[in-house]
C-alpha cells in the first residue's frame, strides 16, 4: 500500500511538473480605436468570430470590446490589465515593446489589422506642403510624437529638412481622436488641420477650404500598418488557444472585407453610427493603398524612424522583433 501511495504521488508530482501553469482565461477584452482601419475588429464583434473560433478550441470564451480614442491610453489600459489584447497604431506597439522589452510583460504584436492611406488635412489656404506649416497652425494627431500620423509627420520632415529637424513640427500637433478631430476642423477654431484616417478624412475634404498637404503611402513608399492588436508575453504565453482563435477570426473578417465589401460597410455603418450611406463607404473601401492583412505591413520603417529620432531606445533589427512567432510565417515586414 505505502509503495502504490509513493508511485501515485510521484505521478502526481510528474504532472504537477509538466503541466503548464496557466489554462485559457474564459473571458477576455478586446479594445480598438475609432476608424476604418479597425473594421476587422468591428466585424469579429458583430459576427462574434472570436467567440466561435474559441469554441472550436473547445473554449466557451466570453469577449468585451471596447473603444479607447488613444493609442497611449490603449497601452496603458493592456499593461494595467484592463484590457487583454489592444489594438491601435504600429507606433504604439513599437514604444509599448522597448519599453517593455525583456520583461515579462514585454508586449508583442499579434496581427496586423488594417495598413490604409491617412491624410493630412488643412483649412489653411497658405499650407501647400508640411514646409508651409508654422505660426497658427495647429494639427491634430491621435498621440504626439508616438502615434503613426506623428511619426509619418516626422519621418516626412526628415526627408525635407534632414534628421536633426525630423520632429521640428511636432510644436504644431495636439492630440485629439479622429471624431473630436473633425468636429474641431468643421468649426475652423480650434484646428487648422488634421493628420486624418479613413472615413473621416474624406468627410472632412467636403469641408470649404480643406485640402490634402500629405499623403501617408508617399511618404512610406507604399501601405503600412496604422492598425494592429497587440498583447503581453505573459497573456500570450498563457493562452495559446486565444490568440490562435484570435488569428483565425481576424483572417475571417478580412475575407469577408475582400470578398463582401457592401457587407463590410454595413457592419461597419451600424458600429459607428457615421453619417455615410453604405455606397459612399464602400466606394471609399474600393480606392487604391486599402490593404487588410494579418501580416504587419512596412511596420519595421517606422521602427527605424522612431529609434532614430530617440522616440524608443530599443532598435528592432526585424519586424519578428516585436511580433510574435503565430505570424511569422506571413509576409510581414
Amino acid at each position: 500500500m505505502k509503495s502504490f501511495i509513493r508511485v501515485f504521488a510521484a505521478l502526481v508530482l510528474a504532472v504537477a511538473v509538466t503541466a503548464p501553469a496557466f489554462a485559457d482565461v474564459g473571458e477576455v477584452h478586446v479594445s480598438r480605436q475609432p476608424g476604418l482601419v479597425y473594421l476587422p475588429i468591428m466585424i469579429l464583434e458583430q459576427e462574434h468570430l472570436l467567440e466561435k473560433a474559441a469554441k472550436k478550441r473547445g473554449l466557451d470564451l466570453k469577449v468585451t470590446y471596447q473603444v479607447i480614442n488613444s493609442g497611449g491610453a490603449a497601452v496603458d489600459a493592456l499593461l494595467s490589465g484592463n484590457v487583454d489584447l489592444a489594438t491601435s497604431g504600429a507606433t504604439n506597439l513599437l514604444t509599448a515593446w522597448s519599453a517593455t522589452k525583456g520583461t515579462p510583460n514585454e508586449v508583442r504584436g499579434v496581427a496586423g489589422n488594417g495598413a490604409l492611406p491617412m491624410l493630412l488635412i488643412s483649412r489653411n489656404p497658405k499650407v501647400k506642403t508640411i514646409a508651409d506649416i508654422g505660426a497658427g497652425d495647429k494639427i491634430a494627431v491621435p498621440t504626439v510624437r508616438v502615434s503613426t500620423q506623428a511619426t509619418v509627420l516626422a519621418m516626412a520632415a526628415e526627408k525635407l529638412w534632414g534628421e536633426k529637424d525630423s520632429h521640428k513640427l511636432d510644436q504644431y500637433t495636439v492630440a485629439m481622436g479622429h471624431p473630436d478631430a473633425v468636429l474641431g476642423l468643421s468649426a475652423g477654431k480650434d484646428l487648422t488641420g488634421h493628420f486624418s484616417l479613413p472615413p473621416y478624412q474624406y468627410e472632412e475634404l467636403k469641408m470649404p477650404g480643406a485640402h490634402v498637404v500629405l499623403n501617408s503611402v508617399d511618404v512610406t513608399g507604399g501601405p503600412a500598418s496604422n492598425g494592429v492588436t497587440f498583447t503581453t508575453t505573459k497573456f500570450h504565453d498563457a493562452n495559446p488557444k486565444i490568440i490562435a482563435a484570435f488569428i483565425e477570426a481576424m483572417g475571417q473578417a478580412e475575407d469577408l472585407i475582400r470578398n463582401n465589401k457592401r457587407r463590410a460597410a454595413e457592419i461597419y455603418l451600424a458600429d459607428s453610427k457615421e453619417k455615410l450611406t453604405v455606397d459612399e463607404l464602400v466606394q471609399i473601401m474600393s480606392q487604391p493603398n486599402f490593404v487588410y492583412s494579418t501580416a504587419p505591413q512596412q511596420t519595421l520603417k517606422f521602427g527605424e524612424a522612431m529609434y532614430k529620432a530617440g522616440t524608443i531606445k530599443n532598435k528592432p533589427n526585424s519586424w519578428k522583433d516585436y511580433f510574435f512567432s503565430e505570424v511569422y510565417n506571413t509576409k510581414g515586414s
